[in-house]
């Protein structure tokens, strides 16, 4: 039978393989976006919203395991895993540390990855943007918001772009 740090060992293991599984995809996106190719940034995108559900119930599983830990040692149910290192063996704790700092070094990884991505897709529809009100400026309508941001809002509900017979 499993102690419960060896539990929440391997609950760090399994989210350390699902941030560097989301970590790939992002970087595949991101080779995507660099290629030019739509419709594998919108494979990956699809891939990536998969990936950070299961990446979701994995944390809370862990999150989980760790107010459980808590509790038994009479602890706040809210103490991060940090703070319950003095209640778990000497001998597991420097494992317990270096998964956590891998857990957090990988966090970072992706979100800057994400934000980078983030920044790459915004600017390419913004691009697009620019190239269809230059094809027809008629069709777009720049608005003002109390804050001073543009929105650019399309004039026609329909494709204003059609193919000539």
């Amino acid at each position: 039978m499993k102690t419960h740090w060896e539990f929440i060992a391997e609950c760090l293991r399994e989210e350390l393989a699902e941030y560097g599984g989301l970590l790939h995809l992002f970087e595949a996106q991101q080779r995507s976006l660099f290629d030019r190719n739509p419709d594998a940034v919108l494979h990956f995108t699809t891939e990536i919203e998969a990936q950070s559900r299961a990446l979701g119930d994995c944390r809370t599983r862990r999150e989980q395991a760790v107010a459980a830990f808590a509790e038994l040692h009479g602890q706040p149910t809210t103490a991060s895993l940090r703070a319950l290192l003095p209640f778990i063996e000497a001998d597991a704790r420097p494992l317990l540390e270096a998964l956590i700092n891998e857990v957090n070094a990988l966090l970072h990884r992706v979100r800057r990855t994400s934000r980078h991505n983030h920044m790459l897709l915004s600017h390419t529809v913004a691009i697009h943007q620019e190239v269809l009100q230059q094809l027809r400026p008629q069709a777009f309508t720049k608005t003002y918001s109390p804050a001073g941001r543009v929105s650019v809002a399309s004039a026609q509900s329909a494709s204003t772009l059609r193919a000539t017979g």
